[in-house]
Formats: C-alpha cells, sequence, structure tokens
C-alpha cells in the first residue's frame, strides 16, 4: 500500500474516513494492512511544497499568511498528538491537535496556496505556535523557490504578512521588518500604547483613533519605534484593532481591505476540514496522524487545482463523485422503491 492509495481514499469518500471503513471497501487491504503503512511512512510539509510548487503564480506582491486551526478530537481516547487547546471554531478549549498553516495569496487572480504547515506538538519538539510561525517565515525566504520568468528558479516573492492577534508578538514583528516586508495584524483590546514620548499607556480600545490612523508605540518594542495603529469596525458587535509597520498607510478602508486578504486561510481551514476528512482519523500514534494529516493536505491542493482547471468550487467537484452513482442507481436501483 502507497501513499497514493490512501490519497485516492481520502478524495474519493464523501463522510467516512476511518480506516475500518477504508478496509471495508478496497478489500485489497485489511485494516491492519492499512494502519501499518500510516505508522511507518513519513508525510512531511517538504512533500507538499514538491506538489504544490508548480501550481503556484507568483506576485510581487503577495501575501504570506499564517494562522492555525485545531482538529477536534473531544471524542476520540489517547491519540498522542492531541491536547487541550483553544479553537476557534468551538468557541472554547478542547482536546485537539493543532495544525499551523502557511498560505500564498496572488492578489491579483485572488487566488492562494498553502505552501507549509506544522503539526502543534510541545510534548514532542517542546515549540510554541509562535515559534512554528517564525521557523515557516524563516524557510519560505530561505529556500522556496519558484520558476522566474526567464526559467530560472528565484525566491518566492511577496510583500506582505497577515497573521491573527495570537502571533502579534515582538520577536515576529522584528524578523518581518528585517527581511523587509510589511505585516497588518490585529491586537487584543487591553494591548497598552503610548501615542508618544512623555505620554503614558493605555489601552487601545481607550484611544480615540482618527480614520486616518495613528502612530503609537506599543510597549515592549524597541524605544522610538512606531506603528500605525488602526480601529476597524467590523460589524455592529465588533470591532478589531491592526497595528501596521506601513505608516504610510493612511486610510482605513485599505487597511481593511489588507486585512480582509487574511480570511483566504479560513477558507482553506474550512475546505479541508470539509472535503478532506483531517480531522477525522482515529489512529492513536503521533506518526499515523502526521501522515494523515499531510496526505488530507495533498488532497485538497490536487481538489484546488482541478477546481481551478475547471472553474468550480472544491465542494462541488467533491460532490460531483456522487453524480456517476445517481445516475446509475435511477436506471437499475439497488434497493427498490415499493408502494401498497
Amino acid at each position: 500500500m502507497t501513499r497514493l492509495d490512501y490519497g485516492q481514499f481520502l478524495l474519493s469518500s464523501q463522510v467516512n474516513y476511518t480506516l475500518t471503513y477504508f478496509a471495508d471497501h478496497a478489500r485489497k487491504w485489511s485494516h491492519d494492512t492499512i494502519n501499518r503503512y500510516l505508522r511507518r511512512d513519513r508525510v512531511t510539509p517538504r512533500l507538499l511544497w514538491d506538489n504544490v510548487k508548480t501550481e503556484v503564480i507568483p506576485h510581487e506582491r503577495g501575501y504570506l499568511l499564517f494562522d492555525d486551526t485545531v482538529l477536534d478530537k473531544r471524542y476520540s481516547r489517547e491519540i498522542e498528538p492531541a491536547r487541550r487547546q483553544w479553537s476557534g471554531n468551538a468557541k472554547g478549549v478542547i482536546e485537539g491537535i493543532g495544525v499551523v498553516t502557511c498560505v500564498y495569496v496572488n492578489p491579483a487572480l485572488d487566488r492562494f496556496w498553502i505552501i507549509d504547515y506544522r503539526i502543534f506538538a510541545p510534548d514532542t519538539d517542546g515549540k510554541t505556535k509562535l515559534r512554528h510561525v517564525e521557523e515557516m517565515l524563516k524557510h519560505t525566504v530561505a529556500h522556496k523557490r519558484v520558476e522566474g520568468e526567464d526559467g530560472s528558479p528565484r525566491p518566492l516573492p511577496f510583500g506582505t504578512v497577515l497573521m491573527d492577534a495570537w502571533y502579534a508578538t515582538m520577536p515576529l514583528w522584528k524578523q518581518i521588518e528585517r527581511l523587509g516586508k510589511l505585516y497588518y495584524c490585529p491586537v487584543r483590546a487591553n494591548r497598552q500604547v503610548s501615542l508618544g514620548p512623555g505620554q503614558g499607556y493605555e489601552r487601545v480600545d481607550a484611544l480615540s483613533v482618527p480614520a486616518e490612523g495613528a502612530l503609537v508605540h506599543l510597549k515592549g518594542m524597541p524605544k522610538g519605534h512606531q506603528v500605525k495603529l488602526f480601529r476597524l469596525v467590523l460589524s455592529s458587535e465588533r470591532t478589531e484593532y491592526v497595528v501596521t509597520n506601513d505608516v504610510t498607510q493612511s486610510s482605513s478602508k485599505a487597511a481593511r481591505e489588507e486585512c480582509a486578504v487574511r480570511w483566504k486561510i479560513e477558507q482553506l481551514h474550512r475546505e479541508v476540514k470539509q472535503t478532506t476528512g483531517i480531522a477525522q482519523c482515529q489512529c492513536r500514534k503521533e506518526r499515523a496522524q502526521r501522515n494523515h494529516v499531510g496526505c488530507a493536505l495533498l488532497v485538497w491542493v490536487r481538489l484546488k487545482s482541478l477546481a481551478a482547471e475547471v472553474g468550480t468550487t472544491v465542494y462541488a467537484l467533491k460532490r460531483g463523485l456522487l453524480s456517476d452513482y445517481m445516475v446509475t442507481q435511477l436506471r437499475n436501483p439497488s434497493i427498490r422503491m415499493t408502494l401498497a
């Protein structure tokens, strides 16, 4: 059995992604055979990049997005990489596997690709989610290459980095600034800022921020370091405070448009969960879970590529696999309807 076989199962199955279901329908392999495959293979983020790099269409003003999602394991027992952590989807702390993802966006085409990911397993590697993001950013700049206009490899171009408030930290911002890149990042309402030298610190939600933004100094940042702060009213119940090192930015509308690109990564998380069964593996061993996650992301890459070719969505493409079944059943039903 190979990863191609396992990937084909994840791509073809509609609702059930367990090894038992796979074995019951494949017949060629037993449950134990499939389980042994997952425990011995090594599907890595490098393999994901090898499969997606020819699909990526670079843009000089491209975006790098970072965020994490939690694979819900509340109803599973003794799964090694699962741990209690905050889930935005569940709006609480649950047992789950954290996956930190990196997405590349071409703003001109309004298309995006997952180019890297990490499994959050601090008990195994001692790394925080922030450390994973820092390493993925460094690895992208140093090692990810795409084909240039002359056919030679060149660094993947991007100009702006977007992330969630969870990653609003000085080390990451300084790393981005050293690369000469811009960032837009929401901060929590209780973040302490100062409007200038000699002025005290206060919460961002206590400030009166003009539409063109305000230059502020965040507590904990180097002396004299300023960023632009914007207050974005997203709805009657939600206001977001965003900081950027683009101090020339003077439009709240433009800042909102920049931040809106970040939702592409939320789209990725939603699509991969709903079309690949990434959260539904019940294997206990960490290696098996890592391989399942890697294979699921490879399946999403394949679905996304095909969807772009035919001008449809990954949902329509996945559900379209049932069309032949429906045609066959309507012509020659396996179970016939009867009436008294």
